[in-house]
């Protein structure tokens, strides 16, 4: 029965559906959903990027196997046998660092940052969440391919067992049901969680990434790349740990587009002025070569470093799409300084005069 249900690609798919079912029936009875104030381009562009990327996986399962059976045919069903010791890691591995480096370019470059924008545009988190992509970046999703490879070398169980392993932890730490926060309150399981959370995505590494700001001092959307492990982003230095959940989600700076122009740029363009979405938009270097006096408060801040910011010499998150992170700095009381605007500094985020010799 278990092998039947191993060597049937639908089971896959059955598995999904039931996964959304369960956390989506979580997120229901807990009152999330009567309390949500999604928009009806949230609903759309959740369902929307739910669908394009069941379209994508049947299209990539179709066109390797096309491609296969034409160029590769002894490939086909030439690793059935192998172990599944070895072909699960094998797959889940393989899929997750490449996930991980797809995601992580999606924040660093500019074209892929359009059309995985419409991930961080949302203002609450929940399970249909984890859907929210344009169709571009589903079209280019390694992980479609990846799937598609192993089910036509015939490592169909360890690709079933992979995509379910995923499938949960993708959708827990997406839910609105923060089952490790549960967790962490029970001091005597503090070093069973350290464990979990440094092997596999959890809530609160996975919210962090979805936080509106560093400013919080939790979140980190320029972090946590990870899909279902978090060992990429500690072995690349991108992880960040605190076991606390931001309160404010989406883009700092928002121009509420259509979700058709965020599921089907740029073949839909926004219409919003100045949106990132808009046809022909392009970012504008708003550095000086003067520093800029500002009284500050005390808390945290964050400078922009990138030089894009409409609020210079403050981040508003324009430096997404690029590889230039801003910087976080405390306050320790209420008082005048002189921020850097040319972005040269050497002292940064404060002036040090380093515009004078521009």
């Amino acid at each position: 029965m278990i092998s039947e249900l191993l060597n049937d690609p639908n089971t896959g798919k059955y598995f999904v559906l039931a996964t959304l079912l369960f956390f989506g029936a979580i997120e229901t009875f807990a009152g999330h959903l009567k309390n949500s104030n999604r928009t009806l381009h949230d609903w759309m562009a959740e369902f929307g990027g739910f669908v394009l990327l069941a379209i994508a996986s049947f299209a990539g399962l179709f066109g390797i196997n096309y491609l296969g059976e034409q160029f590769f045919p002894t490939a086909h069903y030439s690793m059935a046998d192998l172990s599944l010791w070895i072909a699960v890691p094998l797959y889940m591995f393989t899929d997750d660092i490449a996930q991980y480096w797809y995601h992580r370019s999606a924040h660093e470059h500019n074209f892929l940052w359009k059309h995985h924008r419409v991930h961080h545009a949302a203002e609450q988190m929940g399970v249909m969440v984890s859907y929210r992509n344009s169709a571009f970046y589903f079209l280019f999703l390694p992980n479609v391919w990846i799937a598609a490879i192993f089910t036509f070398l015939g490592m169909i169980p360890a690709t079933i067992i992979g995509l379910m392993v995923k499938q949960l932890v993708v959708a827990s730490s997406h839910s609105t049901f923060k089952w490790d926060e549960y967790l962490y309150k029970i001091k005597a399981l503090s070093p069973v969680m350290w464990v979990v959370e440094h092997i596999f995505v959890t809530p609160s590494f996975h919210y962090a990434h979805h936080g509106k700001s560093k400013a919080d001092n939790i979140s980190d959307p320029n972090g946590n790349f990870g899909n279902a492990f978090t060992i990429w982003d500690q072995l690349f230095g991108t992880a960040t740990f605190t076991r606390k959940y931001p309160t404010q989600f989406g883009l700092q700076t928002d121009p509420k587009d259509s979700w058709a122009s965020q599921l089907f740029y740029p073949i839909i363009t926004s219409d919003k002025p100045g949106s990132e979405l808009a046809k022909g938009h392009k970012k504008i270097s708003s550095a000086t070569n003067e520093a800029i006096a500002v009284e500050l408060e005390a808390g945290t801040h964050l400078w922009c470093q990138c030089g894009f910011s409409k609020n210079a010499p403050f981040c508003d998150g324009s430096h997404h799409g690029t590889k230039i992170k801003p910087i976080a700095f405390d306050m320790k009381k209420k008082r005048t300084v002189k921020l850097c605007n040319c972005k040269h500094t050497k002292a940064s985020p404060f002036c040090d005069d380093t515009h004078l010799n521009l």
